[in-house]
């Protein structure tokens, strides 16, 4: 089943009365080649367990159900039913018309088996909806995310780099992410004024005290021009003390500590 042209898009949404809203961040992917991509890198086989994020006009849905998968599409937008319904029918996709910012992602999945996170990611919601996914529902093994080129950056960043930050760490923690490649602006429809990168974000075994370590580099961050002698005053009663034995420079910045850095303290605390 072929992807959705922007022709197509524009012709489907007019049929029903309806328009992309800004708001939203609706951005429709109408890009074969990006969408067999997406799916490619995905490894999607018959029987497999796929959530989706904004499932637009259906065009990622249809190819992931195409492949064999079980689909779990998620779409704010109410408006879009009429659409995703007949673009899915007879397909296995079980559609959710709510906010996915108000799923608890600690409880579901929650039936045992392993999922994937496969979506063309709304940019109001894209990055904490990730943050969240990431680090509260253990059963989802595999991330293949659309997002805003910036924060594809971020999620990949390293230490001393611009764009390292909190979701950097984070990712780090809990994923082993790549910026696999980047998306222009003319394979949406609308065009945005942004580009966007696909990231794909393995799951790794989360180490000990990853909660812990995630809270001491938010407060580092918070607090990110001072040296974490001083950002950390509030979380070690010691902090001088801990960050000598965990062999880290006291005069050290946030952005110069690395995932493993943040990790060692947390033990130490």
């Amino acid at each position: 089943m072929t992807a959705q042209t922007r022709s197509e898009i524009a012709e489907l949404l007019q049929r029903y009365g309806l328009a992309p809203r800004h708001h939203l961040g609706q951005h429709f992917l109408a890009d074969a080649n990006i969408t067999r991509k997406i799916v490619s890198m995905a490894r999607v086989r018959p029987g497999d367990r796929i959530i989706e994020v904004g499932a637009g006009t259906g065009t990622l849905t249809r190819a992931l159900a195409t492949a064999g998968a079980h689909v779990v599409a998620y779409e704010v937008d109410r408006g879009l039913r009429p659409v995703l319904e007949e673009q899915t029918e007879d397909m296995d996709v079980d559609l959710r018309f709510e906010d996915v910012m108000s799923v608890d992602f600690a409880v579901f999945p929650a039936d045992g088996e392993s999922w994937k996170l496969v979506a063309n990611l709304p940019y109001n919601v894209g990055t904490p909806f990730l943050l969240d996914a990431i680090q509260k529902s253990p059963a989802i093994e595999l991330f293949v995310v659309m997002v805003q080129r910036e924060v594809a950056e971020r999620l990949c960043a390293g230490p001393g780099s611009r764009d390292y930050g909190l979701p950097s760490v984070i990712s780090q923690i809990f994923t082993t992410p790549h910026l696999e490649f980047t998306v222009p602006p003319q394979v949406f429809y609308p065009r945005p004024r942004v580009e966007s990168a696909v990231v794909v974000m393995e799951r790794t075994e989360s180490p000990p005290h990853a909660e812990r370590a995630v809270e001491i580099a938010a407060e580092a961050f918070r607090q990110r021009r001072k040296m974490v002698r001083g950002s950390l005053k509030g979380t070690f009663a010691e902090p001088l003390d801990v960050l000598q034995r965990a062999g880290i420079d006291p005069k050290s910045r946030a952005e110069e500590l690395s995932p493993s850095d943040y990790l060692t303290l947390a033990e130490l605390s």
